[in-house]
This record gives structure tokens, C-alpha cells and sequence, in this order.
């Protein structure tokens, strides 16, 4: 199998799933129990909590375990926004967002809040002026992901420190950094930002559990209430086998670099072998994260171009995996005609993808543009 819809997904590591059944086996206890399975357990928590906030480059005391990167994201918006509210009534996002930003934001609006929602160009980017131009001096909240989750564009998250200063904001910065944590350099001081938030199974982690690096606890009022678990930031009893499964992962994670420049080198041959067809598009900007690529192949809608695919046994997805069934809204806000937008699939790399299987997905594609390929 041909596996390219990682942006959704990544197959767990077998060091992931060893460190999640020994957990099941022999590290089950409760991480609040005061015996010694549950230090143990408390143990092995603290342990995948330095392993995820090494390569999150932030302290492990200020970085905390959530349910998933939907749980963190509405924690980091509904946080932040109670600590805030006082101090102003606008936020600042853009219309690009995951639905884990989006819904919880137009949850505030609908509750009076003044949302601005910047747009991107035609390469999925968001201009930096109009960053600036955004965020005035009652603005509580800037929330922008560091990577887009359907054509890779890098987002200017780094400049909204800048705007916030300028504009003497009492805002806070937070960043959905789930595409990019784990794939590209990133830390709290290079992105200027108060909270970022992940997730596990985009690096080859398990599902079901994320986190939130906070600057600093008081920052934001608890949005996940109950127990005392996660230092009151996230309460519930912490699911130390998908815990520590994550820390396993951060840990295999960790040469970024070298990651990157293997999966350059597939997406490049991908895109030089493709481009010229005559019903194939890019719609993923040049310098995108070299994990996604976002393409049309004119002449079939998306979802029968990810059937065709599947019958071949190759995986990739028709857009993102949270809007199944529905125009894609990143590419409605790039303007692209909806001929492009019909017809767009994304495609997402792992470090795992090999030249092989680059070279059938390729092969289809050709197939494709040759017997229902429109120009």
C-alpha cells in the first residue's frame, strides 16, 4: 500500500505501539494514585511529557497533556478568551483554520465577540499588512495555525508579536501548530506565541491524545473542569498509554531536518513528473511545507479521483479529513474557480514514503490524465 494521507493520519511506529501495550501491561495505573503502580504510571507520564516538550523546545513544566488537538485548540480559545474578555472584544484569525479553531471562535462571535477573519491570496498566504492592520489595541486574542492542513502554506505567525506590540494589544498569540510540530523547526520563542497546541498522530503517534504549551498557567482559565489532573489545565484521568506513546514518537521524530530534506526530494520528483500533464494543477504555493501538496486533476471530481486511487492501492485524501462531503473552504478563500476546487486532492508525506511508492502514485495520475484528464 501506497500510504499518502498522513495529513489526516500516520501510521503508528512499532516502538509507539511496544511503549502503548507495555503500558496496558505493566504501567497501568492510575497517574494520581499515591502507590507504587501509580507512580510508576505518574512516572512514565512525566517522562513522555519531557520527550514531547524537548522537541516542542519549551520547558515541561509549561506544556500540558490533552485528549487530542481538538480538546487543545478549544482549550487555548475558550481559555484564553475568559481570561481575556475584560481587556478587550476582538480576535484575530484567519478564514483558514482548522474547525477546532474555526467553531470555537464563531461560538464567541455568536456570543458578541468581534472576529476578524483575514483571508489568503491565491497561494494560501496570509499578507502581512493586513496582519498588522487587524490587530488594534482591543484586540484579547490572535489565533493562527503554523502550517496550513490542505496546501502546506507556512503562515506568517512569527510577525503577530510584532503587530500585537504595535498596536499595544493585551492579545494573546495562539498557534495550531498540529501540521507543523514534529516537521519543521518550531518553538514557543521562534513563533512569539503565548500557546501552541498539538497533536500525536500526525508524527506516527496514537490517537487520543494531544497538547498545549502555555507561557505561563494564569494566562488562561481552565475550559476542561473536574479533577486536578495536568496541573488543572486539562482534567480527566491522563491515558497514559496514548502518552506514552506520543513521547516515543517525539522522540523518533527528533531529526527534523533530515526528514524534511528526504521528503523534499519525493515531493519534488512527484511535482516534476506531474506538472506538465495536462489536467493536473498545483494549487500548493512553492514554498510550502514539503509534506503536503495539494493538486486538481481536471476532468473528475475529488472523491472519485480518491476511489480511482484506492481501487490502486494508494491513499491520499480529498481535502481534509474534518470536511468530508463539502467544498474544500481553504481553497474557496484562495479564490481558485470551483472547476480546480471540484477536482482538488491533497496528497501529504511522511518520512516513511519511499521513491517506490512516489512512482506508483505518479503512474496513476498519469492514468487518470490520460483517460478522463481535462485541460
Amino acid at each position: 500500500m501506497a500510504y499518502f494521507d498522513n495529513s489526516a493520519t500516520t501510521k503508528p511506529t512499532e516502538n509507539v505501539i511496544d511503549a502503548i501495550n507495555f503500558s496496558l501491561r505493566e504501567c497501568w495505573g492510575n497517574p494520581s494514585s499515591l502507590h507504587s503502580l501509580g507512580t510508576n504510571s505518574n512516572n512514565a507520564l512525566n517522562k513522555a511529557r519531557k520527550q514531547v516538550s524537548s522537541l516542542l523546545g519549551c520547558p515541561p513544566e509549561n506544556f500540558f497533556f490533552t485528549s487530542s488537538g481538538t480538546g487543545a485548540n478549544n482549550t487555548a480559545i475558550f481559555g484564553a478568551y475568559e481570561k481575556q474578555k475584560r481587556l478587550g472584544n476582538r480576535i484575530v484569525t484567519t478564514s483558514i483554520e482548522h474547525p477546532s479553531v474555526l467553531e470555537p471562535i464563531k461560538r464567541l462571535e455568536q456570543n458578541g465577540v468581534e472576529v476578524i477573519r483575514l483571508t489568503p491570496d491565491k497561494n494560501g498566504k496570509i499578507n502581512e499588512d493586513e496582519l498588522f492592520s487587524a490587530i488594534n489595541d482591543k484586540t484579547i486574542l490572535v489565533s493562527m495555525m503554523a502550517v496550513n492542513n490542505e496546501v502546506g502554506s507556512i503562515m506568517p505567525v512569527s510577525k503577530i508579536r510584532s503587530a500585537v506590540k504595535r498596536a499595544k494589544a493585551p492579545a494573546l498569540v495562539h498557534s495550531d501548530c498540529v501540521q507543523a510540530f514534529g516537521k519543521i523547526p518550531l518553538s514557543p520563542n521562534a513563533l512569539g506565541a503565548d500557546i501552541i497546541t498539538i497533536s500525536a498522530h500526525k508524527i506516527h503517534g496514537p490517537k487520543g491524545v494531544g497538547g498545549i504549551y502555555i507561557k505561563a498557567k494564569n494566562i488562561i482559565k481552565p475550559y476542561m473542569l473536574g479533577g486536578e489532573q495536568e496541573s488543572n489545565i486539562f482534567a480527566g484521568t491522563q491515558g497514559t498509554p496514548a502518552i506514552m506513546g506520543f513521547g516515543i514518537a517525539a522522540e523518533e521524530a527528533k531529526d527534523i531536518k533530515e526528514n524534511a530534506e528526504k521528503v523534499t526530494e519525493l515531493k519534488n520528483y512527484l511535482v516534476e513528473n506531474i506538472k506538465a500533464l495536462k489536467s493536473v494543477k498545483i494549487n500548493s504555493p512553492e514554498d510550502s511545507i514539503p509534506y503536503i501538496l495539494n493538486i486538481s486533476i481536471l476532468g473528475l471530481p475529488s472523491q472519485p479521483i480518491v476511489n480511482f486511487m484506492s481501487e490502486r492501492n494508494i491513499q491520499i485524501s480529498a481535502g481534509s479529513a474534518c470536511k468530508m462531503g463539502h467544498r474544500s473552504p481553504v481553497l474557496t478563500a484562495m479564490g481558485l474557480d470551483s472547476k480546480i476546487i471540484d477536482s482538488a486532492v491533497r496528497i501529504s508525506f511522511s518520512r516513511y514514503n519511499t521513491l517506490d511508492e512516489v512512482e506508483q502514485l505518479i503512474e496513476a495520475v498519469k492514468e487518470i490524465n490520460n483517460k478522463y484528464g481535462k485541460g
